[in-house]
C-alpha cells in the first residue's frame, strides 16, 4: 500500500522548486488575461521574467483585507476569478461578507491529499462535521473524501445527540472538523452512555489544537492531524505521521513576509504568509492571508520522516494585521516597515504602545550592531505616523520572533 498519495509529494525540492518556477509565469499569463483584477494588477509586468522566487518577490501582495472592497466595486469576487460565475460549481459566503467561488474540478480544494497523509482510505466512512451552511469547510473536505473514494456523512454542526447516535448506528471510522467538536461529541457520548469508538482518525482544522484535546483525543485512541487552509484558498499545509510540522500542499508557492510588506523574512523567522496558487478558476497571486507563520529552518536538508520533501510550517501562529489606534491616528504594520526601510543600519523594529499617566505613547525598539541616528529615526516616526515615539536600541536578535512589528501593551480594564 502507497504511503504517499502521489510522486509529487517525494520530489527531489530542486526539482519541485524548478518545475513550480518553470510553470508560474504560464499561470500569470492566465491569471493576466482572464482576470481583470490581475490584468490591472500585473498591466506593466514582463511575466516570462518572473520565474524564481526574488522575481515573485518584486510582484504587490493582494491581502485578503482587500476583498471585502475589492468585491463591492465588482461583484461577486472583485475580479479575482479566471471564469465565468456560470461555470462555477458553488458560491460560498464567508464573514465579512467574503464571497468565495468553488470550481467543478474534482477535488477543487486540493483536501484528498491532507485526508491521504491522516490514513484516509477508499471505503472509509467520514463523519464530517464541517458547517454546510453557506461556508466551504464542508463541502472542502467532502470533496476530498469523495475524491479518495470515500462515503461522507453530511453532519454540519450543531444537534450533538443526534449526531452521536448517528456515529453509533453509521460507524464511521473518520471525523472531519474542529478538534473541539469531536471533543464535545465525545464527551456527549459518555453523558447518554452511546459507543463511538468506531472513529480511530481525524483530521482537525479551523482552530487551535490545543494539548488538553489533543491528549484527550490520543487516549480514546484516535490518531487526529492538523491541516491549515483558507476559504480563498483551499488546503494550505497540513500535519503527517512524522508530525515535523505542517507540510506545504503541492502546486502552491509559499512565502513568509514582513508583515505589512511584501518582503519575504529569513527561513524560521515569524512573519506573514503568503501564497500563489496555479488554480486555474481563482488565480491568486501573492495573496496575504493575514496569518502568521515560519518555515521549519531545516526543511530542505533535513526532509520529513514521512518520505514527503515538501517545505514545511510551523502552522497558524497568529494575526499578522496589527493595527492600532494611537491617539485618534491609526498605526500600520506598513509604516513601520516604511521606517526601517529609511534606517538600513535599523535591522527589525517594533512599535510598541503603552499609557502613561492615561495618555498613549510610543516607543520604537530597533534592533542595531551599529550606531543609529535616534534623532532621524524620531522624526521618520513623526513624518510617517504624524505621531510623536521615542526611539530605543537594542542588541541584534533582542526582539522576539513572534512576528509582531506592532505591539499594544495598553491595559483598558
Amino acid at each position: 500500500m502507497s504511503l504517499h498519495f502521489d510522486q509529487l509529494e517525494t520530489r527531489d525540492p530542486e526539482t519541485r522548486e524548478r518545475e513550480l518556477f518553470g510553470a508560474l509565469p504560464a499561470q500569470l499569463a492566465h491569471a493576466k488575461t482572464n482576470a481583470p483584477y490581475f490584468a490591472r494588477l500585473l498591466a506593466d509586468v514582463d511575466i516570462n521574467r518572473i520565474d524564481s522566487r526574488d522575481a515573485l518577490a518584486s510582484l504587490p501582495v493582494t491581502r485578503k483585507s482587500m476583498l471585502h472592497e475589492l468585491q463591492a466595486q465588482a461583484m461577486p469576487f472583485g475580479g479575482l476569478t479566471a471564469v465565468a460565475t456560470s461555470r462555477l460549481g458553488r458560491l460560498f459566503v464567508s464573514p465579512g461578507p467574503i464571497y468565495d467561488p468553488e470550481g467543478r474540478a474534482a477535488d477543487f480544494w486540493g483536501t484528498a491529499r491532507v485526508l491521504f497523509a491522516a490514513g484516509f482510505r477508499a471505503g472509509d466512512i467520514v463523519h464530517n462535521t464541517f458547517s454546510y451552511h453557506l461556508t466551504p469547510a464542508g463541502s472542502m473536505f467532502e470533496t476530498g473524501a469523495h475524491a479518495l473514494d470515500c462515503a461522507v456523512v453530511p453532519a454540519g454542526v450543531g444537534q450533538t445527540e443526534m449526531q452521536v447516535a448517528t456515529i453509533a448506528a453509521l460507524k464511521p471510522v473518520a471525523y472531519a472538523g474542529t478538534p473541539s467538536f469531536l471533543k464535545v461529541l465525545l464527551e456527549k457520548a459518555d453523558e447518554l452512555r452511546v459507543d463511538v469508538s468506531s472513529i480511530r482518525k481525524a483530521v482537525v482544522s479551523g482552530e487551535a489544537f490545543l494539548p488538553p484535546v489533543q491528549q484527550l483525543l490520543k487516549s480514546r485512541g484516535i490518531d487526529a492531524f492538523q491541516a491549515y487552509g483558507s476559504a480563498d484558498l483551499g488546503m494550505i499545509a497540513y500535519e503527517s505521521p512524522a508530525r515535523q510540522g505542517l507540510i506545504v500542499t503541492e502546486n502552491m508557492i509559499v512565502e513568509i513576509v514582513r508583515p505589512g510588506t511584501g518582503d519575504p523574512v529569513a527561513a524560521g523567522e515569524v512573519g506573514e504568509l503568503v501564497v500563489t496558487t496555479f488554480n486555474r478558476d481563482y488565480p491568486l497571486i501573492r495573496f496575504a492571508t493575514g496569518d502568521l507563520s515560519a518555515v521549519v529552518p531545516d526543511w530542505a536538508s533535513n526532509p520529513s520522516a514521512c518520505g514527503r520533501t515538501n517545505m514545511r510550517i510551523k502552522g497558524w501562529m497568529g494575526r499578522a494585521d496589527q493595527t492600532t489606534k494611537v491617539r485618534g491616528m491609526f498605526i500600520h504594520p506598513h509604516q513601520v516597515a516604511e521606517i526601517v526601510r529609511r534606517h538600513p543600519q535599523v535591522a527589525r523594529a517594533r512599535l510598541v504602545v503603552t499609557q502613561i499617566d492615561g495618555n498613549d505613547a510610543m516607543s520604537l525598539l530597533c534592533e542595531s550592531a551599529g550606531a543609529v541616528d535616534e534623532l532621524q529615526v524620531a522624526n521618520a516616526i513623526r513624518d510617517i505616523t504624524k505621531l510623536r515615539g521615542e526611539v530605543r536600541v537594542v542588541s541584534p536578535g533582542s526582539l522576539p520572533n513572534d512576528g509582531k512589528v506592532i505591539e499594544d501593551q495598553r491595559s483598558y480594564a
